[in-house]
């Protein structure tokens, strides 16, 4: 079982001593909730509130008239669209959500082609763009994808087609040729939400479309309703949340307002299904739902398969259609998990033998005494990981899960055609990954081929021979941030909370609070423990019985002062039971529920042997 041991920081040390009347009102909301909305640096108490008219207006979003001009002209003159997606849920959510509201707005012809990954690559690469004129559309609309696409908008501004980019990632130098370009993050847009996805983007071009119908009283004279695009805010709360961007104010009014669609059932039969299928009551529905139930089914299509299949699930208005599509997801998504498992399994060997070959003392899974480093190695690098077996639509899991063992920003190499290796890398907080491979991509031109994505993401391709000259260039950045004092290297916490506090009525006020998430996260809180009893289950999960350990250093040892808790993940299939007697650990109040009956467990996030 791999210890890490990294700095807790309470949010409370970090407050000031007297709080302004708005702070004290948010305060009042309940002590507990109110403490935790301050550490969030929540300051007025509308901003615990999510009403739909709060959200930013896109007015000021660059090229937006532009691309309504192009839309307008195109309804008016029954203009062909063909919508070039993204396999992720982001993108199959904004392919979704333009297809539906296009049409309602009364386009007559609107299509969609998402790039197979394993054929074409990532967005409007020239291949992709071939495909979408042999389709023979009028307008191109890519969604969550486009931005760095120059070549393939060539190829289709070549041919005569007018094209609309709506993206959400990263901008490079040179941007794409296009009739409009919507991304917040370009330089010059004055929108002020630079973290909304791919489907938000989206949505807010329908926004700008619908004012413009309505202005020129299109809906009246095709005798249209005029569509309530509130209607849709499931499907961009899923992909807003599918894609992990950060959930400040505005992304939180969409989540929150998509996921009251979804508890009500006025919302995509697919995603019902879905949810049904996972074991999920909808009508219960938070964030994690969707982040570890829906999205990892949508996306388990692309990875392995074609996302259409995800994208046709959220397009159907037949439950029962709905239902055989969410089956077909599930299947894919249980060979997702085998294949995953052993690429993870591989990975992490190949991090113990990179250890080694360090001259480390530890490894990824047996670490009993890293406290003067922090969790992180002195000599901390990073970790470049490659396998000719590797799927790569699967890289970005495995990037993932080594980060989170290791704390360590990681990169997860898989072979393709012809001797080049795509990968997916993760990051850690403070190490901004995608402003690395530009970095890299400057001071060595031609090592990286392709790359995108933001902070904690991205993408890229390289040729395999030069695997060992990438391998060295970002192992020098990673060691160059983290040798510097200042590198963050915390686990947050909200505080250690009092006997009186471990209640199934707290755990449900917290777990409904708030669209939590990246950024803005599920209430944590930390403390010391004795392990009264402790027994693997799932061969990867540990099952225990905890009792707080007192100021005074005792346990009341009373039955009263137990709780279930459970550690998932922390063990390889195999390991022995680990030998404690009492943890420090992080850890969120939760509600299990087993045969009808609830009772507080609480879900360990991160734990440390004391003893």
């Amino acid at each position: 079982m791999r210890k890490i041991s990294r700095r807790l920081v309470d949010f409370d040390s970090l407050n000031h001593d007297e709080m302004t009347n708005d702070e004290m009102a948010i305060s009042q909301t309940s002590s507990l909730l109110g403490r935790v909305f301050r550490n969030r640096g929540l300051t007025n108490p509308s901003e615990t509130n999510y009403p739909l008219q709060n959200l930013t207006h896109p007015e000021s979003m660059k090229d937006g008239d532009r691309a309504v001009a192009v839309l307008y002209r195109g309804i008016k003159n029954k203009k062909r669209i063909l919508i070039v997606g993204d396999y992720d849920a982001d993108g199959a959510t904004a392919t979704a959500l333009g297809m539906l509201v296009l049409d309602k707005f009364g386009f007559g012809q609107v299509d969609y082609l998402v790039p197979n990954r394993f054929d074409y690559g990532y967005g409007l690469s020239p291949e992709i763009a071939l495909c979408a004129i042999a389709k023979n559309p009028d307008i191109v609309i890519t969604v969550d994808n486009g931005i760095s696409s120059v070549a393939g908008a060539r190829v289709i501004k070549q041919a005569g087609i007018e094209l609309i980019i709506t993206d959400h990632h990263l901008p490079p130098s040179e941007l794409p040729q296009a009739d409009a370009i919507l991304n917040p993050n370009q330089l010059g847009c004055a929108f002020p939400e630079k973290s909304v996805s791919g489907v938000g983007v989206m949505f807010y071009l329908l926004v700008l479309l619908r004012a413009k119908l309505t202005r020129e009283n299109w809906f009246n004279e095709q005798g249209i309703d005029i569509p309530n695009l509130g209607d849709y805010l499931d499907l961009v709360a899923l992909g807003t949340v599918a894609d992990v961007v950060p959930l400040e104010y505005n992304n939180r009014i969409f989540v929150y307002q998509g996921i009251e669609r979804i508890k009500r059932g006025t919302c995509r039969p697919g995603i019902l299904a879905i949810l049904h299928l996972a074991g999920k009551n909808h009508r219960n529905t938070v964030t994690s739902d969707l982040g570890f139930a829906v999205a990892p089914r949508l996306n388990a299509a692309g990875r392995l398969a074609d996302i259409s299949l995800g994208i046709e699930c959220l397009l159907t208005e037949n439950l029962e259609i709905a239902k055989e599509l969410a089956s077909r997801l599930d299947e894919i998504n249980v060979k997702r998990r085998k294949i995953e498992s052993g690429m993870q399994q591989q990975a992490l060997e190949l991090t113990r033998k990179i250890m080694q070959n360090q001259g480390q003392n530890h490894d990824a899974n047996h670490d009993e005494n890293n406290d003067a480093n922090n969790g992180r190695s002195q000599n901390c690098r990073g970790y470049c990981l490659c396998s000719d077996d590797w799927h790569q639509g699967i890289t970005g899991l495995v990037a993932s899960r080594v980060t989170t063992r290791t704390g360590q920003p990681t990169v997860a190499f898989a072979a393709i055609k012809g001797m080049q290796l795509t990968g997916s890398a993760r990051s850690v907080s403070g190490f901004h990954i995608k402003d690395a491979f530009d970095d890299i991509a400057r001071c060595v031109p031609g090592l990286i081929i392709k790359f995108g994505g933001h902070a904690m993401a991205a993408g890229l391709t390289i040729d395999k021979v030069n695997l060992q000259q990438f391998n060295d260039e970002f192992g020098s950045r990673v060691e160059a941030y983290f040798s510097n004092e200042d590198a963050p290297n915390v686990v947050w916490s909200d505080g250690e909370l009092a006997q009186t506090d471990f209640t199934l009525h707290n755990a449900n006020i917290l777990k409904f609070a708030a669209p939590w998430g990246q950024g803005f996260p599920a209430p944590s809180f930390d403390g010391e423990f004795v392990v009264v009893n402790l027994k693997i289950v799932g061969s990867t999960h540990l099952k225990m019985l905890l009792s707080p350990i007192k100021s005074d250093g005792k346990s009341d040892g009373k039955s009263d002062g137990q709780y279930d808790a459970i550690a998932f993940n922390v063990l390889d299939a195999g390991d022995p039971l680990p030998s404690m007697t009492a943890i420090q650990a992080l850890y969120k109040l939760d509600i299990n529920e087993f045969r009808g009956i609830s009772r507080l467990q609480l879900v360990l996030e991160y734990f440390q042997i004391i003893r």
